[in-house]
């Protein structure tokens, strides 16, 4: 295309046409600049009186139009030159390395007239991240999402190397991104409905009349705008062919950008709000900008077509375009599958909100102290420079002795030297390896936090973006892959740590550090001072106000085991210390104890950086020395007269455990004691307990103040500490019954299946609050509903790190009122806590959204599902309280799985026991079944840093069938209510599919058969026996002396054996005394309780042979007969035996003392020890009349106490053991080895059942039990 200096002349339209092909050779790389200027001369040399000035060919039309009478006017695209938007970038480029790192806002929909501070801020990544080109895919953008898009990115962490979608075989890179491939993160894309609504009617430009140039202009279109359906020219947008006018022009301002920039990312701006965009330092450079041509205008100046004539590689693109496209079968496919599933029906009395619409809740306003700095880097300056002495953090080792004090003057020096040497000495002067904005990882253990300290300050003093991780200890951590995948997509290229970590960090055979498994590599940088240069007297950090730059990124670990970055900027990071300066009345110079995570939430938030911004004393706890004396920080406190303490739920029940009447404890002096995890329903327990037991060691019932926190909006609420000790904490109790629907109904705390609450405090200051619906759309809450809360405040999280849809979701939250009216014109942040605002403003937290299971329409929580299992007894059964609870989906529903360490000298019984009244608890408490509960071996679930379960691996780990349990109880039928409706058969039309156009329809097949099982038995003599007990006397005058039966102790060897004819005499003699002893006759049942082993197959033969009905119990526990026995005696009576068969030891037992205290003796019928059988034999053998008559009875107790009995007659027990052995082809050659119990299902055909029918059959089988 030619210059807008050339609109003037006269030139032909050869020559238009040719410059046109130009640009779009430059653009693809075809040809090189200094061809391309020299071919441009000579097309243009003629026509040229003189050569264009500077002035006329930089003059810049694709800009944002924007005027004060006509927001986001439409820019026709037929007047924009390439070389415009080229020098236009040049020289945007030039003025943004003039002045200071410039800042910028963006923010969908609101209003370009809101003060600064309240406009949504974006970090650098964001800024290359929106204006950048979106490569064009092949995949039908009708089903594509930013959320799940972004989802499969960091599920997908495992691929070391990430590839653009290419719609064609080319070996061509992007147009745009020339970065490293090893450090690129593929680029989000925006919603499908996005990109159609960026294409707007009223178009003012027509289609070319070349079939090329159309074709080629949809493509450019499509690459840009991310749209498949637009097929009208770019021009013919308003506000979307303006903005993309202008995200083009700054991807050629942006195309050299170091690997360690932010990952590209573009959505469709649609709003005719402009938009105040400043590029960052970091991506500007002293290089040229490479110049390339205009990919989406195939026009020249005046609207000449393009000739066809262009490059073989952009034909062979135009080429493959045209085609169309396939969609995979399966989104042709129509399965009525889900139509099959039986739906569930809600329940008509189950609870729904009744309250009127809630109110946004605001906070306090947030006071201004003239004395406050307007940064956290001008604080430190102040009390380095001022107090330079005066003690900043102390850290302890594990014998609990002071290790190291970090006085304010030592911290404010090392921070600088620090920020100096990051800058100047990592890289060369031309190419330094960090630039301001640039994103560092702090590597450092736990019990280092001096370090970590120095070097976050030192990060800020830089103004580069530290990223605190934890230290990877192998190449295989928990997470670990996760975290460098964060890493990768932040650009990261540089990890700060101290000498004794990286000592410790695992070296390959050379002394190198290996590259971990998922992370990008890294320059390993120690920031000890020993190791640092000096900075010049003239060196001096640029100490500026707290502006929108991001300040940190916090790593978050989501659901499925993805990690994201939540950035926070310098003004968020003020207020935030601001806000909590007020809420809890810190002043200078206290003393602070914290025992939490000083790299994340809220350990940094008040240990590390709260603290500086007042001058305070933080005496930090390390976790190992926790672990060796849990009443550490209580030591401490005492010692210290620390006014805060920072600690958890957990530390405070560890404390209870060690306590033993210490007599020197004396908490008097703390005014506070912030309970981190208070948002955990749970935690009001260990704040009961604790205050029980030290209320005479001088704590205060106002001290404890339980807060609530999230990544994303940082500190939520938190309880005021107060003077007043007769104002007692809200606290509520609610149905746990009413919380599964989302509905609050308070009960009373005589019932079991209720949760009780305690207040997480007041809202904090400078902030609004509102609950609003967790599905849908966000409307607002009913007061007696429980919703998301969502915080709109200064102080809280940006967006997700290079993440822009799942950013939009989560941090631009606009809550409508039922009417559907915005709350606010401020978007809100959603926090991932589920509560309620209660009277006087008090916040209540029941939950969190990643803990939360929807199983069969009703909610259930993980921490309500972990507190339930811990609680039963023995309580101390799970091995130091590990377990992990999450949901997995089976038919289109989420099920329930328990996963726990059990102690190493638990036994099987005592496991299973545990487990099923874990079972039971969950059914009564919460009526929810468990689909699967597992027992694995203590110290061998997949551990977080600070030694809790890290749940996503411990899940995928049940998913890839890798968690080798030792114990396992599977419980799909109490839990799996949606089954598929019985199929109807279908009269004509077979299971064979017809493809009809592009659909794929058919009938499902109704039923399955399997073979004749007269077809394929051709043994007359099999034919000849209809009854089991016709089959065994065939067998023992055949082969009488064929081992059926070997019994295997628990040693390996044998204890006992039966062949045919012992079997037969056997219960021949047990036949016997069931009619004289037992006087029993045809039909009457007899329960049957044995262990395991050839006294209950005889027993079981006997009573065919006595034409009596058996029944298999299991036998009571010794060890607790309290429990077993009364399921043998519901047996018993509900299936109406009329004698009861034994061993004399049992007999014993069922007489025994502890067996009457739980049933009465003569509640039982009579008892027939086996042991004394008589000798002779039965006049006659009973032979059933009929075969539909009832052979045996199978009864089975579910793991929630149900019982089911069914009646198996004499045909269908021949003809089930008739299937099994056509199934199992059971040969005669071949034994059978049987570990399952023989009362009830499988279990008890295989042992009793199948062994005579299959000697028939095969003329010999043996089996081990």
């Amino acid at each position: 295309m030619a210059d807008r200096g050339l609109e003037g002349m006269a030139l032909p339209l050869e020559v238009r046409a040719r410059l046109a092909e130009l640009e779009l050779e430059l653009s693809e790389g075809d040809i090189t600049q200094k061809g391309y200027e020299k071919k441009r001369s000579k097309l243009i040399g003629a026509y040229l009186p003189q050569p264009p000035t500077a002035n006329g060919a930089a003059v810049v039309r694709c800009r944002l139009q924007h005027s004060e009478g006509a927001p986001g006017r439409a820019l026709h695209s037929g007047n924009i030159g390439v070389c415009d938007i080229r020098d236009a970038a040049v020289r945007e480029r030039a003025a943004s390395t003039a002045g200071n790192r410039p800042l910028f806002y963006f923010r969908f929909g609101v209003d370009q007239a809101l003060p600064p501070e309240r406009r949504a801020p974006v970090t650098p990544a964001s800024s290359t991240r929106y204006h950048r080109r979106r490569s064009s895919g092949s995949r039908d953008e009708r089903y594509r999402s930013d959320v799940h898009t972004e989802a499969v990115q960091a599920a997908l962490a495992k691929h070391k190397e990430r590839k653009m979608a290419v719609p064609m075989p080319s070996k061509r890179r992007s147009l745009v991104v020339q970065t490293s491939m090893d450090a690129y993160t593929p680029p989000d894309t925006s919603s499908g409905s996005e990109d159609e609504g960026s294409v707007q009617g009223d178009s003012q430009g027509t289609p070319t009349s070349s079939q090329g140039s159309i074709n080629m202009e949809h493509w450019i279109s499509q690459a840009i705008h991310g749209s498949t359906t637009s097929t009208t020219s770019s021009s013919s947008t308003q506000s979307g062919g303006s903005g993309a006018a202008h995200r083009l022009a700054d991807v050629m301002a942006q195309t050299h950008i170091e690997n360690h920039s932010a990952p590209p990312d573009v959505t469709t701006y649609t709003s005719e709000h402009p938009i105040q965009v400043e590029r960052p330092q970091g991506s500007t450079t002293s290089r040229t900008a490479p110049k390339y041509g205009n990919a989406e205008l195939m026009e020249t100046g005046d609207g000449v077509p393009v000739s066809s004539r262009v490059s073989a590689k952009i034909q062979q693109l135009v080429n493959t375009l045209k085609r169309p496209k396939r969609p995979p079968l399966r989104e042709f496919f129509v399965d009525d599958f889900e139509e099959l599933l039986e739906v569930q029906q809600p329940d008509p009395n189950q609870p729904k909100p009744e309250g009127a619409q809630m109110l946004a809740m605001r906070g306090e306003q947030l006071g201004v102290v003239t004395n406050w700095p307007p940064s956290l880097e001008a604080a430190l300056q102040r009390w380095g420079t001022i107090s330079p002495k005066a003690p900043c953090l102390t850290t302890m080792d594990t014998n609990g002795k002071p290790l190291y004090i970090l006085t304010y003057g030592k911290l404010w020096t090392r921070s600088m030297k620090v920020a100096y040497n990051i800058l100047h000495k990592l890289g060369t002067k031309q190419e330094p390896m960090v630039r301001p904005g640039d994103r560092v990882a702090l590597v450092f253990p736990n019990n280092d936090p001096a370090a970590s300290m120095v070097a976050f300050y030192g990060c800020l003093l830089a103004e580069v973006v530290p990223v605190p991780i934890e230290v990877p200890l192998t190449r295989k951590d928990a997470g670990s892959q996760q975290i460098g995948f964060l890493l990768g997509s932040c650009g990261v290229t540089v990890a700060l740590t101290s000498d004794a970590c990286h000592k410790g960090l695992p070296k390959s055979p050379t002394g190198e550090i290996p590259q971990f498994k998922g992370w990008p590599k890294l320059l390993w940088f120690v920031t000890e001072s020993k190791h640092l240069s000096k900075p010049p007297r003239d060196w001096f950090p640029h100490i500026k106000d707290a502006n929108n730059d991001t300040a940190y990124i916090e790593y978050k670990t989501c659901k499925d085991g993805s990690v994201l970055g939540v950035t926070v900027t310098r003004i968020a990071l003020l207020t935030h210390c601001q806000a909590l300066t007020q809420a809890c009345g810190y002043t200078e110079a206290e003393t602070i104890v914290n025992v939490l995570d000083f790299k994340k939430d809220v350990g940094l938030w008040h240990g590390i950086l709260t603290s500086v911004m007042n001058m305070m004393h933080v005496i930090s706890i390390p976790y190992s020395l926790m672990k060796v004396n849990p009443l550490s920080w209580i030591q401490k406190v005492c010692q210290y007269k620390a006014k805060v303490a920072c600690v958890k739920s957990r530390d405070m029940h560890w404390a209870l455990v060690a306590h033993r009447d210490q007599r020197d404890i004396n908490l008097s002096s703390l005014r506070m004691l912030i309970v981190a995890d208070g948002a955990n329903p749970w935690s009001i327990s260990s704040c009961d307990a604790f205050l029980n037991v030290f209320q005479s060691k001088g704590l205060r019932q106002e001290v404890i103040c339980p807060c609530a926190s999230s990544p994303e909006a940082l500190t939520v609420a938190i309880r005021r500490p107060t003077d007043d000790s007769n104002q007692p904490p809200g606290r509520g109790v609610l149905s746990m019954h009413g919380l599964t629907y989302g509905v609050i109904r308070v009960d009373s705390e005589e019932k079991l299946s209720v949760l009780t609450v305690q207040d997480v405090g007041l809202v904090m200051p400078g902030a609004i609050m509102c609950s609003v619906k967790p599905d849908g759309i966000p409307q607002l809450c009913r007061t007696d509903e429980i919703g998301e809360l969502c915080v709109c405040a200064i102080a809280t999280g940006t967006s997700y790190y290079g993440l822009s849809g799942m950013t939009k979701n989560t941090f631009e939250v606009f809550p409508v009122t039922s009417s559907g009216a915005p709350v606010s014109e401020y978007p809100f942040v959603r926090t991932g806590l589920l509560g309620f605002i209660g009277p006087g403003g008090l916040v209540f937290v029941v939950g969190k959204m990643d803990g939360l299971m929807v199983v069969s329409g009703r909610r259930h929580n993980a921490d309500d599902i972990v507190a339930t299992a811990l609680a039963v007894e023995p309580m101390k059964f799970v091995y130091r309280g590990r377990i992990a609870v999450f949901s997995v989906t089976v038919l289109h529903d989420e099920r329930i799985v328990i996963v726990a360490e059990q102690r190493p000298d638990s036994t099987e019984e005592d496991s299973f026991q545990w487990m099923s009244r874990v079972l039971q608890a969950i059914d009564s408490i919460h009526q929810v079944g468990v689909y699967c509960l597992a027992l694995v071996p203590a110290n061998t679930l997949p551990k977080t840093p600070l030694g809790g379960i890290h749940l996503s691996e411990t899940k995928q780990l049940f998913l890839e069938g890798s968690l080798h349990p030792c114990n396992v109880l599977m419980c799909p039928h109490t839990c799996v209510t949606n089954l598929p409706k019985p199929r109807q058969k279908q009269p004509e039309i077979g299971p064979a599919s017809v493809m009809v156009g592009n659909l794929v329809s058919g009938k499902r097949i109704a039923q399955a058969s399997g073979r004749d099982l007269g077809q394929i038995e051709d043994n007359d003599q099999a034919r000849k026996f209809l009854f089991l007990s016709e089959v065994l006397q065939w067998r023992a005058q055949t082969t009488p002396d064929h081992v059926l039966y070997t019994l295997l102790n628990c040693r390996g060897t044998i204890a006992s054996s039966l062949t045919c004819v012992q079997l037969h005499k056997r219960a021949e003699k047990i036949a016997v005394m069931l009619m004289e002893r037992g006087h029993l006759q045809d039909g009457d049942h007899v329960a049957l309780v044995y262990p395991p082993g050839i006294d209950l197959i005889a027993a079981f033969y006997g009573c065919l042979y006595a034409g009596c009905v058996p029944i298999t119990v299991r036998p009571p526990h010794p060890q607790n007969i309290a429990t077993t026995l009364p399921t043998v005696k519901m047996i018993v009576e509900v299936s109406r035996s009329a004698c009861l068969m034994t061993t004399q030891l049992i007999c014993k037992l069922l007489r025994s003392r502890e067996a009457a205290a739980a049933v009465d003796v003569r509640a039982w019928p009579p008892i027939l020890d086996t042991d004394d059988l008589p000798k002779k034999r039965p006049a006659q053998i009973y032979k059933p009349s009929n075969p539909d008559t009832l052979a045996y009875l199978d009864f089975s107790v579910s793991t929630t106490g149900m019982l089911a009995g069914v009646k198996m007659s004499h045909a269908a027990t021949s003809a089930f053991c008739r299937s099994i052995k056509l199934q199992c082809e059971l040969y005669p050659s071949r034994e059978v080895a049987i570990c399952l119990d023989p009362y009830c299902g499988l279990g008890f055909v295989l042992w009793c059942l199948c062994r005579s029918h299959e000697i028939t059959a095969f003329s010999g089988l043996r089996l081990r039990h």
